[in-house]
Protein backbone atom coordinates (compact mmCIF):
# COMPACT_ATOMS: atom_id res chain seq x y z
CA UNK A 1 0.00 0.00 0.00
CA UNK A 2 1.24 3.52 -0.77
CA UNK A 3 2.27 5.46 1.92
CA UNK A 4 -0.25 8.72 2.90
CA UNK A 5 2.47 11.17 2.58
CA UNK A 6 5.82 10.88 1.01
CA UNK A 7 8.16 13.45 1.49
CA UNK A 8 11.29 13.66 -0.57
CA UNK A 9 14.45 16.02 -0.04
CA UNK A 10 12.56 18.82 1.61
CA UNK A 11 15.09 22.11 2.30
CA UNK A 12 14.70 25.34 3.68
CA UNK A 13 17.15 27.70 4.94
CA UNK A 14 16.81 30.96 5.59
CA UNK A 15 20.16 33.56 5.11
CA UNK A 16 23.04 30.83 5.76
CA UNK A 17 21.20 28.80 8.27
CA UNK A 18 19.74 25.59 7.11
CA UNK A 19 16.19 24.70 9.19
CA UNK A 20 15.65 22.17 7.30
CA UNK A 21 18.02 20.22 5.05
CA UNK A 22 17.33 16.91 3.03
CA UNK A 23 14.05 15.67 4.84
CA UNK A 24 12.81 12.94 3.78
CA UNK A 25 10.17 9.79 5.16
CA UNK A 26 7.00 8.07 4.44
CA UNK A 27 3.85 7.93 6.77
CA UNK A 28 1.62 5.25 6.20
CA UNK A 29 -2.51 4.91 7.07
CA UNK A 30 -3.43 4.95 10.42
CA UNK A 31 0.13 5.57 11.52
CA UNK A 32 0.99 7.30 14.31
CA UNK A 33 4.28 8.88 14.16
CA UNK A 34 6.60 11.44 16.17
CA UNK A 35 8.69 14.39 14.94
CA UNK A 36 10.77 15.66 17.69
CA UNK A 37 14.60 16.92 18.36
CA UNK A 38 16.13 20.18 20.59
CA UNK A 39 14.63 23.34 20.28
CA UNK A 40 15.80 25.35 16.74
CA UNK A 41 16.02 21.62 14.99
CA UNK A 42 13.36 22.45 12.02
CA UNK A 43 10.43 20.97 13.17
CA UNK A 44 7.97 23.91 13.28
CA UNK A 45 9.66 24.69 9.44
CA UNK A 46 8.65 20.94 8.69
CA UNK A 47 4.83 21.18 9.48
CA UNK A 48 4.93 25.01 8.05
CA UNK A 49 6.25 23.35 4.75
CA UNK A 50 3.90 20.58 5.15
CA UNK A 51 0.94 22.83 5.39
CA UNK A 52 1.77 25.18 2.99
CA UNK A 53 2.73 28.10 5.35
CA UNK A 54 6.15 28.30 4.54
CA UNK A 55 7.36 27.30 0.82
CA UNK A 56 10.27 25.09 0.65
CA UNK A 57 14.07 26.10 -1.64
CA UNK A 58 13.73 22.11 -2.79
CA UNK A 59 11.73 19.07 -2.21
CA UNK A 60 8.55 17.47 -2.68
CA UNK A 61 5.42 16.56 -0.21
CA UNK A 62 2.70 14.50 -1.84
CA UNK A 63 -0.46 13.14 0.57
CA UNK A 64 -2.46 10.50 -1.34
CA UNK A 65 -0.15 10.68 -4.43
CA UNK A 66 -1.05 15.28 -4.70
CA UNK A 67 1.95 17.25 -4.89
CA UNK A 68 1.50 19.50 -1.34
CA UNK A 69 4.29 22.02 -2.17
CA UNK A 70 3.11 25.56 -4.10
CA UNK A 71 -0.49 25.16 -2.15
CA UNK A 72 -1.75 27.50 -0.15
CA UNK A 73 -2.47 25.95 3.42
CA UNK A 74 -7.13 26.14 2.61
CA UNK A 75 -6.38 24.25 -0.59
CA UNK A 76 -4.44 21.38 1.63
CA UNK A 77 -7.05 21.62 4.18
CA UNK A 78 -9.49 20.54 1.48
CA UNK A 79 -6.78 17.89 0.45
CA UNK A 80 -7.72 16.21 3.77
CA UNK A 81 -5.28 17.30 5.74
CA UNK A 82 -5.82 18.68 9.51
CA UNK A 83 -3.98 20.29 11.97
CA UNK A 84 -3.88 21.23 15.57
CA UNK A 85 -1.89 24.23 16.72
CA UNK A 86 0.87 24.42 19.84
CA UNK A 87 -1.07 28.02 20.51
CA UNK A 88 -4.78 26.87 20.74
CA UNK A 89 -6.98 28.52 17.70
CA UNK A 90 -10.79 28.33 18.97
CA UNK A 91 -13.51 31.24 18.41
CA UNK A 92 -13.70 32.34 22.02
CA UNK A 93 -16.73 34.48 21.17
CA UNK A 94 -18.43 32.10 19.87
CA UNK A 95 -20.36 28.86 21.82
CA UNK A 96 -18.58 25.51 21.82
CA UNK A 97 -20.81 23.99 19.87
CA UNK A 98 -21.04 27.26 17.40
CA UNK A 99 -17.20 26.66 16.71
CA UNK A 100 -17.32 22.99 15.38
CA UNK A 101 -20.71 24.21 13.17
CA UNK A 102 -18.57 26.90 11.70
CA UNK A 103 -15.47 24.28 11.08
CA UNK A 104 -18.53 21.68 9.57
CA UNK A 105 -19.98 24.68 7.26
CA UNK A 106 -16.32 25.29 5.92
CA UNK A 107 -15.99 21.71 5.29
CA UNK A 108 -19.12 21.57 3.38
CA UNK A 109 -18.40 24.29 1.25
CA UNK A 110 -20.96 26.49 2.99
CA UNK A 111 -20.53 30.28 3.17
CA UNK A 112 -20.70 31.77 6.44
CA UNK A 113 -23.42 34.49 7.06
CA UNK A 114 -22.70 36.44 9.05
CA UNK A 115 -26.36 37.61 10.19
CA UNK A 116 -27.52 33.85 10.88
CA UNK A 117 -25.62 32.52 14.08
CA UNK A 118 -25.02 28.83 13.45
CA UNK A 119 -27.03 27.49 15.89
CA UNK A 120 -29.09 25.91 13.60
CA UNK A 121 -26.60 24.15 11.01
CA UNK A 122 -25.51 20.88 11.63
CA UNK A 123 -25.42 21.09 15.27
CA UNK A 124 -26.69 17.23 15.53
CA UNK A 125 -23.17 16.57 13.53
CA UNK A 126 -21.17 18.94 15.61
CA UNK A 127 -23.13 17.58 19.02
CA UNK A 128 -21.54 13.80 17.63
CA UNK A 129 -17.92 15.21 17.63
CA UNK A 130 -18.33 17.05 20.74
CA UNK A 131 -19.61 13.88 22.20
CA UNK A 132 -16.48 11.77 20.79
CA UNK A 133 -14.01 14.57 22.86
CA UNK A 134 -16.40 14.28 25.77
CA UNK A 135 -17.18 17.65 25.55
CA UNK A 136 -21.31 17.67 24.57
CA UNK A 137 -22.24 18.58 28.31
CA UNK A 138 -19.96 21.88 27.65
CA UNK A 139 -21.71 23.04 23.94
CA UNK A 140 -23.34 26.09 24.88
CA UNK A 141 -20.72 27.27 26.87
CA UNK A 142 -18.82 30.31 25.40
CA UNK A 143 -15.43 29.23 24.38
CA UNK A 144 -14.15 31.92 26.31
CA UNK A 145 -14.50 30.67 29.94
CA UNK A 146 -13.27 27.32 28.89
CA UNK A 147 -9.86 25.63 31.07
CA UNK A 148 -7.15 25.14 28.83
CA UNK A 149 -7.35 21.28 28.78
CA UNK A 150 -11.24 21.58 27.33
CA UNK A 151 -9.84 24.17 24.88
CA UNK A 152 -7.38 21.94 23.31
CA UNK A 153 -10.22 19.00 23.42
CA UNK A 154 -12.41 21.61 21.16
CA UNK A 155 -9.65 22.30 19.08
CA UNK A 156 -9.29 18.50 18.25
CA UNK A 157 -12.87 18.20 17.23
CA UNK A 158 -12.90 21.36 15.05
CA UNK A 159 -10.02 19.12 13.60
CA UNK A 160 -12.04 16.10 13.12
CA UNK A 161 -15.20 18.13 11.46
CA UNK A 162 -12.36 18.87 8.38
CA UNK A 163 -12.75 14.70 8.07
CA UNK A 164 -9.15 14.61 7.88
CA UNK A 165 -7.27 11.73 6.54
CA UNK A 166 -3.83 13.26 7.76
CA UNK A 167 -3.87 15.24 11.36
CA UNK A 168 -0.62 17.51 11.95
CA UNK A 169 -0.88 18.46 15.65
CA UNK A 170 1.96 20.39 16.51
CA UNK A 171 2.39 20.05 20.12
CA UNK A 172 -0.89 19.14 21.69
CA UNK A 173 -0.54 18.75 25.12
CA UNK A 174 1.72 22.06 25.51
CA UNK A 175 0.68 23.77 28.50
CA UNK A 176 -1.04 20.88 30.25
CA UNK A 177 -0.90 19.25 33.22
CA UNK A 178 0.76 15.95 33.14
CA UNK A 179 -2.57 13.78 33.79
CA UNK A 180 -4.33 16.08 31.36
CA UNK A 181 -1.67 15.19 28.64
CA UNK A 182 -2.25 11.60 28.57
CA UNK A 183 -5.92 11.88 28.59
CA UNK A 184 -5.71 13.87 25.33
CA UNK A 185 -3.68 11.65 23.83
CA UNK A 186 -5.63 8.77 24.80
CA UNK A 187 -7.95 10.25 23.03
CA UNK A 188 -6.19 11.16 20.43
CA UNK A 189 -5.23 7.45 19.75
CA UNK A 190 -8.33 6.17 20.20
CA UNK A 191 -10.26 8.23 17.87
CA UNK A 192 -7.28 7.99 15.21
CA UNK A 193 -7.17 4.23 15.32
CA UNK A 194 -10.97 4.04 14.84
CA UNK A 195 -11.19 6.40 12.02
CA UNK A 196 -8.16 4.95 10.28
CA UNK A 197 -6.35 8.83 10.53
CA UNK A 198 -2.68 8.97 10.19
CA UNK A 199 -0.99 11.46 12.17
CA UNK A 200 2.20 13.36 12.28
CA UNK A 201 3.22 15.47 15.62
CA UNK A 202 5.37 17.27 17.56
CA UNK A 203 6.03 17.09 20.90
CA UNK A 204 8.66 17.92 24.31
CA UNK A 205 6.85 15.27 26.70
CA UNK A 206 8.98 12.30 25.88
CA UNK A 207 6.46 10.35 27.85
CA UNK A 208 3.73 11.18 25.55
CA UNK A 209 6.54 10.77 22.74
CA UNK A 210 6.95 7.32 23.92
CA UNK A 211 3.70 6.45 25.17
CA UNK A 212 1.63 7.25 22.33
CA UNK A 213 3.60 7.31 18.89
CA UNK A 214 4.08 3.81 17.07
CA UNK A 215 7.09 5.28 15.17
CA UNK A 216 9.38 8.81 16.08
CA UNK A 217 11.90 10.31 13.80
CA UNK A 218 14.14 13.18 15.00
CA UNK A 219 15.77 15.79 13.94
CA UNK A 220 18.73 17.96 14.34
CA UNK A 221 20.00 21.07 13.28
CA UNK A 222 17.53 20.42 10.62
CA UNK A 223 18.88 17.03 9.70
CA UNK A 224 17.30 13.83 9.94
CA UNK A 225 19.31 11.82 12.40
CA UNK A 226 16.96 8.80 13.66
CA UNK A 227 13.52 7.14 12.39
CA UNK A 228 12.51 4.13 13.73
CA UNK A 229 10.68 2.32 16.97
CA UNK A 230 10.53 3.63 20.17
CA UNK A 231 12.61 1.55 21.74
CA UNK A 232 15.24 1.76 18.74
CA UNK A 233 14.94 5.63 19.44
CA UNK A 234 15.45 5.41 22.87
CA UNK A 235 18.36 3.07 22.70
CA UNK A 236 20.25 4.96 19.93
CA UNK A 237 23.65 6.79 21.41
CA UNK A 238 23.40 9.92 18.79
CA UNK A 239 19.87 10.51 19.86
CA UNK A 240 21.10 10.30 23.39
CA UNK A 241 23.50 12.33 22.87
CA UNK A 242 21.73 15.42 20.97
CA UNK A 243 18.75 15.34 22.52
CA UNK A 244 17.35 12.30 24.85
CA UNK A 245 20.04 12.64 27.37
CA UNK A 246 18.08 13.18 31.02
CA UNK A 247 14.92 13.84 29.27
CA UNK A 248 15.04 10.05 28.59
CA UNK A 249 15.07 9.30 32.17
CA UNK A 250 12.81 12.09 33.04
CA UNK A 251 10.17 12.31 30.25
CA UNK A 252 10.48 15.86 29.23
CA UNK A 253 12.65 17.89 26.63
Amino acid sequence: MSPVLEVRGLCKAFGGVHAVEDLHFDLHAGERLALIGPNGAGKSTSFQMLMGELRPDAGTARFEGVDLVGRDPREIWSLGVGRTFQITSVFASMSVVENVQTALQAQNGESFDPFRRARDRRREEAMSLLERVGMAAQADRPASVLAYGDVKRLEFAIALAGAPRLLLMDEPTAGMAPKERHALMDLVSGTVAERGISVLFTEHDMDVVFGHADRIMVLDRGRLIADGAPDAVRADAKVRSVYLGSAAETGHA
